[in-house]
């Protein structure tokens, strides 16, 4: 946000009442992140998230080291702590519109992170939409199948749109 918040003091053409946020893989993390700690945007689309590190740890093919060398914890001694640091903890702060995309075979970061945080969003009656690939994994956004890529593009175009 002190990114943000540079780049709006630089740039004043920048529209404040009309920021958008999009990332995939960490990036789906760090979006999910932002809308738990902040409204400041319009829209969200999170790709490919992570939403729980602890379920993360047990599922992912990335290993369980991942998710403990970035949180510094473990589910077993320090779960809290894996818990302080995912953003399903946070749901009930979001207010952001958000629409998940995952394809069904993505073993990297596993379907039940973006799962978990769409539930979590209808839950707490926030606007959400989830789309998902089947046949397709963590990177289908670069190199899967190009009909998926193409309506990956026109979900996001859609959702973008439907709030500017």
């Amino acid at each position: 946000m002190k990114f943000l918040d540079t780049a709006i003091e630089r740039y004043p053409q920048i529209d404040t009442e009309k920021l958008l946020v999009t990332g995939g893989s960490y990036g789906g993390f760090m979006t999910n992140w932002v809308i738990t700690h902040t409204d400041r945007f319009k829209a969200a689309i999170s790709q490919c998230c992570i939403s729980n590190w602890i379920t993360l740890n047990q599922l992912s093919d990335i290993g369980y080291e991942f998710s403990e060398d970035l949180c510094a914890s473990d589910p077993w001694d320090t779960v809290e702590k894996m818990w302080d640091q995912s953003p399903l903890k946070y749901a009930k702060n979001v207010r952001t519109p958000t629409l998940f995309i995952h394809g069904f075979e993505d073993y990297r970061t596993p379907i039940d992170q973006c799962y978990q945080m769409y539930t979590a969003l209808k839950r707490f009656n926030v606007d959400t939409k989830t789309v998902l690939f089947r046949g397709d994994h963590h990177g289908f956004s670069n190199v899967g199948k190009p009909s998926h890529r193409i309506r990956r593009l026109q979900e996001m175009t859609d959702w973008f749109d439907r709030y500017l």
